[in-house]
C-alpha cells in the first residue's frame, strides 16, 4: 500500500521552479546578465543557448525567440555594456562642478567600469564578428566626446585647436592605459584615477603656459582658476 504521507511530505517539500513572466525588455535584459555573468566566470567558449537557457532557467527556444543566434547575442551584449559606460560617463559630466571634476569624474567611471567589466569588455572585443558590427558606433561616440572635451579645453585653456585634439585624443589613451594598468598592479581606482588626472591636467597646465604670451596671459589664469 502507498505511503500517500511520505509522499506527500516529499511533494511538499521539493522545491517548484516556475518560470516568472517577463515583459520583453526585461527578459532580454535578464537573458543578457545570466550571460554576461557566464562568461566572466568561465568565458566564451562556454556560453551556448543550451548552457545559458539552464543558467537562466528558461528554454533554449525562447532565447532564440530574443537573440536569433550567438553573435546577435553577444553583439546585444556588447551594445549593452558601451551604452551603460556612455550614460555613466554623461551623468557625471553634467554632474561636474570645475574641468578638472570633470576631468576626475569621467577618469574614475571609465577606471571603475573597467575594473569592474573589463574582463567581459575584453572577451567580447575579441570576437571580431561581434565587434566588427559595434566599432562603427563606438568610433563615433568616442569622436563626440573628443569634440566635447575639445571645446572645453580650448575654453579653459586657450590653446590652439589643433594642439587641444591632440592633448585629448593622448589624453584619452592615457586613461585607457590607467584602467589597464590595475589588474597587473596593487594599486585601487581611486589612485590610479589620481595618477592620471594629475598627469592629464599638468599635461594641460604646461601647454597653456608653452602656448601662452606675455601679451596675452588670459590661458595661464584661466589654467589656475579651472584646478578647481
Amino acid at each position: 500500500m502507498p505511503n500517500t504521507t511520505a509522499q506527500k511530505k516529499r511533494s511538499d517539500a521539493a522545491p517548484t521552479r516556475r518560470r516568472q513572466r517577463l515583459a520583453p525588455e526585461e527578459r532580454a535584459g535578464q537573458i543578457l546578465d545570466f550571460a554576461a555573468r557566464l562568461i566572466i566566470d568561465e568565458g566564451l567558449t562556454e556560453l551556448s543557448m543550451e548552457r545559458l537557457g539552464r543558467e537562466a532557467g528558461i528554454s533554449k527556444a525562447l532565447i532564440y525567440n530574443y537573440f536569433p543566434n550567438r553573435n546577435d547575442l553577444l553583439r546585444a551584449l556588447l551594445e549593452r555594456e558601451m551604452e551603460v559606460l556612455r550614460e555613466r560617463q554623461v551623468e557625471q559630466t553634467r554632474a561636474a562642478t570645475s574641468f578638472r571634476d570633470l576631468v576626475y569624474r569621467t577618469t574614475r567611471t571609465y577606471v571603475a567600469q573597467v575594473k569592474e567589466r573589463g574582463a567581459l569588455l575584453q572577451r567580447l572585443w575579441a570576437e571580431t564578428a561581434v565587434a566588427r558590427t559595434v566599432a562603427e558606433e563606438n568610433v563615433r561616440k568616442r569622436e563626440e566626446a573628443l569634440r566635447f572635451m575639445v571645446r572645453q579645453v580650448v575654453k579653459v585653456y586657450g590653446l590652439p585647436k589643433d594642439v587641444a585634439t591632440s592633448a585629448v585624443d593622448m589624453g584619452m589613451a592615457m586613461t585607457e592605459a590607467a584602467a589597464q594598468h590595475l589588474p597587473s598592479s596593487h594599486n585601487d581606482v581611486d589612485f590610479a584615477t589620481n595618477i592620471c588626472v594629475t598627469l592629464l591636467i599638468g599635461g594641460l597646465e604646461a601647454l597653456a603656459l608653452e602656448h601662452a604670451s606675455s601679451a596675452s596671459p588670459q590661458p595661464v589664469a584661466r589654467a589656475r582658476r579651472a584646478r578647481g
